[in-house]
């Protein structure tokens, strides 16, 4: 494996995690106020797109990080829209 697509990974790797904390707490809490609806909606299109390109360009890191983001965002979407 190369050091490119290494670093590909390391990067999704530490992107995709950022969104854990806010995930981990929306689910625990049920607390959606201060998430703004109208950023996590754009936020999944954006990643929705980024999957696809990952997908057509069959560039390893890209499709993993986006697969595992997009299921985050989709996550504390739904319960803005169920909670918020």
């Amino acid at each position: 494996m190369s050091w490119v697509i290494i670093l590909g990974l390391l990067a999704a790797a530490f992107t995709t995690a950022a969104l854990l904390p806010q995930v981990i707490k929306t689910v625990k809490t049920k607390k959606t106020d201060d998430i703004s609806l109208l950023m996590y909606v754009i936020l999944s299109i954006g990643i929705s797109l980024w999957l696809i390109y990952g997908l057509l360009t069959i560039d390893l890191p890209i499709i993993l990080a986006n697969s595992i983001t997009l299921i985050l965002t989709v996550i504390v979407l739904i319960l803005k829209i169920r909670h918020g």
